[in-house]
């Protein structure tokens, strides 16, 4: 099967006015291992074709907005991988043309490709993976990563959670590999917190839950302990809606329904947020979603290094953003910036339901010695990724 490959150098896939003499071209790639993804039981939430894609341009547009008045012009390649494509062909491809490269594919994938020669001196962007263990011991020192982590998801909830002293947990988590990422992150997340899971149950249906879930959900949930909060661990959307308002005693969700931590919602509203989501669903006709943000944010961050440091090279371009001096306002409240010992994008995590804000962690009260984001996801003495220190 055939790479897709597309080519855009701006929004609607139109190129903006450069100056006459540019002094910097700047290619990015974007690179996409397309999946086959689970079956699920409801077709609500179906993934966007261009999700992450489009993200990406919306970037694009403001970086070639800024590069236009500095004689820097920004391209941006699109090479979508088919389910069962030769992926790693596909990214001596993209490494012949660019050093600059944003990934979306299986942890696995990215490592890999990561670990070519060709890609020694590339920086990569993960914008789809949430895996811990990209920032852990499987990290690489030429992967960065603009979606949050596990880690970083849970514990924002858990720093919610205990603010409102709702301590006493159960948990419901599913079968697909997500699910059970997800899963050993909450636990993780509540010891570290202080938070108690007092019962476990994972969900086994495969009924039609659209009719059978007023019947099957009390009993599944009758036996569960006194609690404060049903924690849900369900990341491919199959069964956490059915939950809600069926349990067999009244009860909050969250994790993956209910109270969500998420790297980005359309629900967004202060720091400029509206502003963004209006010209992102003008360019997508949809919503801002979470790998959309990751890919926007990994633009920008490319953006705002070639502009400080007036160079397309990306050795220079990664020592800058993994520099104290990198700072990059993303419409959450707060400058990001980046963890110089595992390459993690430090962010607000957003906890919300359908329509609106609960909370933006890390929240009041939860401190530490250097920048309270750390408080989010694997901290630096527990790390233990050691490429960034080779």
């Amino acid at each position: 099967m055939k790479t897709v490959t597309r080519t855009f150098c701006g929004l609607f896939a139109l190129c903006l006015a450069a100056p006459v003499v540019a002094e910097t071209v700047v290619n990015i790639a974007y690179l996409r291992q397309e999946i086959d993804r689970p079956p699920v039981l409801s077709n609500l939430d179906a993934v966007p074709e261009d999700e992450g894609i489009a993200g990406a341009f919306v970037g694009l547009e403001d970086n070639i907005t800024t590069g236009k008045f500095l004689g820097q012009i920004f391209m941006l390649d699109i090479h979508s991988v088919p389910v069962g494509g030769d992926l790693v062909a596909a990214a001596n491809e993209v490494l012949a043309s660019t050093d600059l490269i944003l990934i979306d594919a299986p942890s696995a994938d990215m490592t890999q490709i990561a670990d070519l020669e060709a890609a020694k001196d590339t920086l990569f962007f993960n914008v789809s993976n949430y895996d811990n263990e990209l920032r852990d011991d499987g990290c690489r020192a030429n992967l960065l990563h603009t979606l949050p982590s596990y880690a970083m998801r849970s514990d924002a909830l858990m720093q919610l959670l205990q603010s409102r002293r709702w301590t006493d947990l159960v948990m419901v988590s599913g079968t697909h590999e997500s699910d059970i990422a997800f899963a050993n992150a909450l636990r993780r997340s509540a010891t570290k917190f202080g938070l108690r899971i007092r019962d476990e149950k994972e969900w086994v249906f495969d009924a039609n839950m659209r009719r059978a879930a007023s019947a099957e959900v009390p009993l599944f949930t009758q036996d569960f302990p006194n609690h404060d909060v049903m924690l849900v661990a369900d990341e491919t959307g199959d069964f956490a809606r059915y939950l809600l308002f069926n349990t067999w005693e009244p009860v909050l969700l969250a994790g993956s329904e209910g109270a969500q931590p998420v790297a980005w919602s359309p629900v967004m509203e202060q720091w400029g947020g509206v502003q963004l989501q209006n010209r992102f669903e003008e360019y997508a006709g949809r919503s801002m979603r979470s790998v959309d943000y990751a890919a926007f944010a990994a633009i920008r961050a490319i953006g705002e290094a070639v502009t400080r440091t007036g160079s397309d090279d990306a050795s220079v371009l990664r020592d800058y953003i993994l520099s104290p001096e990198f700072e990059l306002g993303a419409f959450k409240g707060r400058p990001l910036s980046f963890r110089d010992w595992d390459g993690q994008m430090r962010q607000p995590i957003p906890v919300v339901h359908a329509h609106a804000v609960i909370a933006v962690p890390p929240m009041d009260g939860f401190l530490h010695p250097v920048n309270e984001l750390d408080t989010l996801g694997i901290d630096k003495p527990e790390s233990r990724c050691s490429a960034f220190t080779e």
